[in-house]
């Protein structure tokens, strides 16, 4: 590739490198180095639960970043475990895998154009949702409930559904993660996941939600940090041509906007770098590159001070990024102009909790309930949002406790005489949070098992209560069940 001739301007250039960024900044205003930036053609953002304090901050927060400029300004509100709108307060929204345990696509479609409302009253035009993974792996620990299921046809729908639901208001959808992170059993967001399927499994189980997606016209999609040996080699999805130029858009002949999942993800930091990754990234088939959390204004600098060397090294052609910025302004046009206004439809999200929840065995009425919150480590995708039964159960006694440390003998004590309800997340992921569930309701087996996690695994004794994710609207849901 020739070298980019010095008579292309060093300002349109950088220009061009800005256009293809979503940065991120700490604090709920934005800090003038990234109205500047917009003000020069910056991309856009992606706001974080940092960013947020209440709506009409948001609000008045995004107002200053399209005054400033034309922005994407995006993040990810899945409903469920993942929001960055309720990050303090937790989602009223149930969540995919509770949607998929439903299995109303109208209901699903209603969710979502319901997000889709607060996001345009939000300020917001891309949702870095849904996630359309096929979540096969029982140990997965970056998906799980962020997934409608483990088949195809079900997800593949439900992802559809949700694109319409969030499209219907002129917020595009960004179906995730590209070409699947449902079979994996590393987080991306640590090192390289590899998906160890052949070509021919990979059409039929991951890329079957992408395809329906695409046929149901979704606005963008985000790239999966992850390594298919039969399609990418070591290389992760969002560096490889091959899948994001040779897949995505040849085989699946996709044109819409392709997002990065995060490069500040180690997948990318410890490989080839922050710098390195955006390059390569864009090379690939990317047109938007998600910064992620942890860069700073220097770092962003670098970064577009790469992609500028890169294009005048001949590394990187001119044309590629002309094509990436265009299609992000393709975006900001067509969000512009299908923007719509939204009916408050307020219950849809208990609703569909309500729905999803699942019980086995038979309660009794709460007696001076004693409430035991087996703490579950949070991931890096869902952060430290609060989760658990407080707000519903104000009369009772809450203690969380770390299952490795916790006295089975001592919490039976504490409930002998009550109700004794014992709460956990994902229970099939860690040993010490089963035998700590299993001991306690050994000895009392009138106990009530709240799983808000996935229900893979489940005592052999007690009530089994199934919420599908720990939002407040699933947590409120399963309450309802246990004091009616």
């Amino acid at each position: 590739m020739p070298e980019v001739p010095a008579s292309h301007s060093d300002r349109g250039l950088r220009r061009l490198a800005a256009g293809t960024l979503l940065v991120t900044f700490r604090g709920p205003a934005a800090p003038d180095w990234v109205l500047d930036g917009l003000s020069g053609g910056l991309g856009g953002v992606c706001l974080f639960g940092f960013n947020v304090e209440g709506p009409e901050q948001v609000a008045t927060l995004t107002s200053s970043l399209t005054n400033a400029g034309d922005p994407v300004i995006s993040l990810d509100e899945e409903g469920g475990d993942v929001t960055r709108l309720a990050y303090h307060v937790g989602s009223e929204y149930p969540g995919n895998a509770a949607l998929g345990a439903v299995d109303d696509v109208d209901l699903t479609e209603r969710v979502y154009r319901s997000i889709a409302g607060d996001l345009v009253k939000a300020g917001v035009n891309l949702d870095m949702a849904p996630s359309a993974d096929v979540n096969t792996a029982d140990d997965n620990p970056v998906i799980g409930t962020r997934s409608f299921g483990s088949d195809a046809a079900l997800v593949s729908r439900h992802t559809v559904a949700a694109v319409r639901g969030l499209q219907s208001l002129g917020v595009a959808a960004c179906v995730k993660h590209f070409p699947g992170h449902g079979a994996t059993t590393e987080d991306s967001h640590l090192a390289i996941p590899v998906v160890d399927a052949s070509l021919e499994l990979l059409r039929e189980r991951e890329l079957a939600p992408f395809r329906a997606a695409i046929e149901a016209g979704t606005r963008s999609i985000m790239t999966a940090h992850v390594a298919v040996p039969a399609l990418t080699g070591d290389t992760p999805a969002t560096l490889s041509p091959r899948a994001l130029t040779t897949l995505l858009r040849g085989e699946l002949g996709y044109d819409g906007v392709v997002v990065t999942d995060a490069l500040d993800m180690h997948a990318i930091t410890k490989s080839v770098g922050l710098g390195g990754g955006a390059v390569l990234s864009l090379k690939a088939g990317a047109d938007l590159l998600c910064m992620g959390s942890i860069p700073t204004q220097a770092e962003t600098e670098a970064v577009i001070g790469a992609i500028v060397a890169a294009v005048r090294a001949g590394d990187l052609a001119v044309e590629r990024l002309e094509e990436a910025v265009a299609r992000a302004q393709r975006l900001r046009d067509w969000a512009r102009e299908t923007r719509g206004q939204h009916t408050e439809d307020t219950v849809i999200g208990l609703q569909a909790a309500r729905r999803a929840v699942r019980i086995s065995g038979a309660t009794l009425p709460l007696r001076n309930p004693f409430v035991v919150e087996v703490d579950t480590p949070p991931t890096i995708a869902v952060g430290d949002v609060p989760w658990g039964v407080a707000p519903w159960l104000p009369e009772a006694e809450i203690v969380r406790v770390k299952p490795e440390e916790a006295h089975a003998a001592d919490l039976l004590t504490r409930a002998r005489g009550r109700s004794l309800v014992v709460v956990v997340k994902d229970a099939h992921r860690y040993p010490a949070s089963r035998d700590l569930v299993t001991e306690l309701v050994s000895a009392r087996p009138d106990g009530v098992v709240m799983e808000m996690g996935l229900p893979i695994w489940r005592p052999d004794h007690g009530v089994h209560i199934a919420t599908y994710g720990a939002a407040r609207a699933n947590a409120r849901a399963a309450v309802e069940l246990l004091t009616a």
